[in-house]
């Protein structure tokens, strides 16, 4: 069944949201009142005491290590596809979905369908790594799924229910399958399921992880960006394996993120992630692809390593699998498969409620190609974007694939107006980059980059405390976005792969008059006031 521009069983309660927070806006136009959303919705005084009564004692009584909720004050009571209603009456748009959790969004009919089924039928909820039917669709449906040259003989690793411990879980397969003890890593990548696992692991000072440069446009480690900088970033790789004093000794692994979304939206070029494949196949180096949050269509295909037709021998996934639910799986070639009865378990691996929503997940997103989606609408915000991009001086680039969306924000060049800071090098750029300073230059070869102005080649130092006070002024509009970056200083849009033509200009909108108010803040040097 093909999917509309709106998802079927989204669009009433959606919607209405959109509608009853437009008309919640009072005036100032089509575009202003869409902006005031639903973060103007009333609320009562018995509403409100719960909400400041709830956030006072999460403050006190959780940890400090909490995150999401420093930024984002909010107390959600219910929720629907897109919208997040919260305790103080207030409505939201959300394009956090759980960091890439919800790819059919809050509560989606297919998922509590499949939920109940599951609760009604009496079927165990907690089976370890027993057979269940449960079980056996979720593996089923996984490897309908899979890139072909994977699913002919793959085998899945259940593991503990986040991908912090798929990851962990991946490099402790390759190790033993090749009896090496190094891993290759990349700059940026996300270092709670990265480093942290590395670190975590229980022989961690046997452990080496070389980190090498991973290739951008708007910050190319080597200055370059493009398809240079790519194919310089391919050649230092080389030269750490093949050079004997590098340091570097043959690696049990390489592990990647085909976008990485932590590190705030760097989609990898697909050319590079081809050199890759052939790097690491060449010197029997297993490639690990992290698909933890790239996963499940979020990138305009089912799995992201497809965009550039690479096979990976091991793909780590977990958030959208599970359908809301926790659940992480490492999946790899069946030649790989050398573990000892127990070498790693978990004891929540069999978890069945999160099974059968992952299978509903995979499948509604496969049937209705949902991918197919992401990759049409995310491109069509990306040019959108790209208008708010030469706009506002505050914003360095607009990049991304799919419904994967990231905003760097950037200071220095007060007063500067969009055309200022790029002249005709503003364009669109390789994988949906845009306003970077080499945008618009790909294919022009080295010599057009060495006649670059220079407020054109060089990046605006990263502002975090603009990203942050965009953020705010979204929650202020009933827009929920996340941060990330190196800095911190990237706005992140993760919206619902089932998000309706409708809602995504109310996203647009919100967003625009955000980026609107905080540069022109920026502008006077008025002092920003994120919190």
């Amino acid at each position: 069944m093909a999917v509309t521009e709106t998802a079927p069983e989204e669009t009433t309660a959606d919607s209405i949201d959109v509608a009853a927070a437009s008309a919640l806006g009072g005036g100032g136009g089509v575009r202003r009142s869409g902006a005031a959303a639903g973060a103007l919705a009333g609320s009562t005084a018995g509403e409100r005491l719960a909400y400041e009564g709830a956030l006072k004692r999460q403050a006190a009584r959780e940890s400090a290590a909490r995150t999401y909720a420093r930024a984002l004050p909010i107390v959600p009571v219910r929720a629907r596809g897109l919208t997040i209603e919260g305790a103080d009456g207030r409505r939201y748009l959300d394009c956090l979905s759980g960091a890439g959790t919800l790819a059919l969004g809050h509560n989606h009919p297919v998922v509590l369908e499949a939920i109940r089924k599951v609760l009604d039928s009496g079927a165990p909820l907690h089976a370890l790594d027993l057979a269940t039917p449960v079980t056996d669709a979720f593996t089923t449906e996984l490897f309908r799924t899979l890139p072909p040259g994977l699913a002919d003989r793959a085998r899945v690793q259940f593991c503990g229910p986040a991908g912090t411990d798929a990851v962990e879980a991946a490099v402790k397969l390759v190790r033993t399958a090749t009896g090496r003890n190094g891993m290759l890593a990349f700059t940026g990548a996300y270092r709670a399921t990265t480093a942290g696992a590395f670190e975590a692991s229980d022989d961690a000072f046997d452990m080496r992880v070389a980190r090498l440069p991973f290739p951008q446009d708007y910050r190319c480690p080597f200055g370059v960006g493009g398809t240079r900088g790519a194919e310089l970033a391919a050649r230092w790789t080389e030269s750490v394996l093949d050079d004997p004093e590098s340091g570097v000794p043959l690696p049990a692994g390489m592990i990647l993120e085909p976008v990485q979304g932590e590190g705030g939206v760097i989609p990898a070029p697909d050319e590079w992630m081809r050199r890759m494949r052939q790097i690491t196949a060449a010197r029997s180096i297993p490639l690990v692809a992290d698909e933890v949050q790239t996963g499940v269509g979020r990138t305009g295909a089912f799995w992201a390593v497809e965009h550039s037709g690479v096979t990976p021998d091991v793909m780590v996934l977990s958030k959208a699998i599970g359908g809301s639910l926790p659940l992480a799986v490492v999946v790899y070639r069946d030649d790989l498969d050398v573990w000892e009865p127990g070498a790693h378990a978990g004891t929540f691996r069999g978890n069945q409620l999160a099974m059968a929503a992952g299978t509903a997940t995979l499948a509604y997103v496969r049937e209705n190609h949902l991918a197919e989606r992401a990759a049409t609408l995310g491109s069509r915000l990306l040019t959108q974007l790209s208008e708010l991009a030469r706009q506002f001086s505050v914003i360095g680039e607009v990049r991304g694939r799919g419904l994967m969306i990231g905003v760097e924000m950037v200071g220095g060049g007060e007063g500067e107006t969009g055309s200022e800071r790029g002249g005709d090098f503003q364009g669109a750029g390789e994988l949906g980059g845009v306003g970077g300073p080499w945008a618009g230059l790909e294919g022009a070869g080295d010599a057009v980059r060495d006649k670059a102005p220079e407020h054109a080649r060089a990046p605006r130092p990263a502002a975090p405390e603009l990203a942050a006070a965009v953020q705010q002024e979204c929650l202020r509009r009933g827009l929920i976005v996340g941060l990330g970056g190196r800095h911190a200083s990237v706005v992140r849009l993760l919206p619902p792969l089932t998000i309706s033509d409708e809602q995504a200009a109310a996203v647009l909108d919100r967003l625009t008059d955000a980026v609107e108010t905080v540069a022109r803040r920026h502008a006077r040097g008025e002092k920003q006031h994120p919190r």
